[in-house]
């Protein structure tokens, strides 16, 4: 039996577990509900979040493939819900909403090409341009690696979604080498590496404010 008798349980697989890292936003939306306050955190997770659901969406459409479009309606949804949270205990509305209106007049810019470019050609250009995009968004937390080294604290990036992140970018690279797509296989063997990278660097500097709560609970 080869890899493609197992396309539709590889499917499911990578669906499932897309659903449960875009869910995992839930825990940072944990975090920012007790601080009372956004301020701290990075919003790009979400509204990057949110941006290439949509774009994704273009892209599984184009290429007629169900199990994407399910999996990006879902992100699109769970993000937005995720943005709204960061806006209602965010300090800064002001600066988010002029944030949000830059992502929007990006995203439309490539949606409104989308529309016009010849059929024969939509799907590579468009591929990899979502390709792009993507990468740029899962290699976005090392922008603040300068800053992790000099603290050695991870506390800035979110480790449910890069956890997450890592066994999904796995899973859909095989199903990219299902289906033999060289998008879905180039840019998630990237994102795979990325996310490997983004999880080593809390195995190096830990967390501080979790060593922390452990230190208070044994005081206590």
């Amino acid at each position: 039996m080869g890899l493609e008798d197992y396309k539709e349980l590889v499917a499911s697989c990578a669906s499932i577990c897309t659903m449960g890292q875009m869910l995992s936003g839930t825990l940072i939306c944990k975090d920012i509900y007790q601080k009372g306050s956004s301020e701290g955190f990075d919003s790009m997770p979400f509204l990057g979040g949110v941006g290439m659901c949509i774009l994704m969406l273009q892209y599984a459409w184009i290429l007629k493939d169900i199990a994407m479009i399910n999996v990006n309606v879902f992100g699109l949804l769970t993000n937005m819900a995720y943005m709204a949270v960061f806006y209602y205990y965010s300090p800064h509305t002001k600066d988010i909403l002029a944030l949000i209106g830059k992502a929007t007049t990006f995203v439309m810019v490539f949606l409104a090409y989308a529309q016009v470019e010849s059929p024969e050609k939509i799907e590579f250009r468009f591929g990899l341009i979502v390709t792009v995009l993507l990468l740029l968004l899962v290699a976005f937390p090392l922008v603040h690696l300068r800053k992790i080294i000099e603290t050695k604290n991870t506390d800035i990036l979110p480790f449910p979604i890069i956890f997450m992140g890592t066994i999904v970018t796995f899973l859909w690279l095989l199903y990219g080498l299902i289906i033999n797509n060289v998008f879905i296989i180039f840019q998630n063997s990237v994102a795979f590496v990325l996310s490997l990278a983004q999880l080593s660097l809390f195995v190096i500097y830990p967390s501080k404010s979790k060593n922390k709560e452990s230190t208070q609970k044994k005081a206590e």
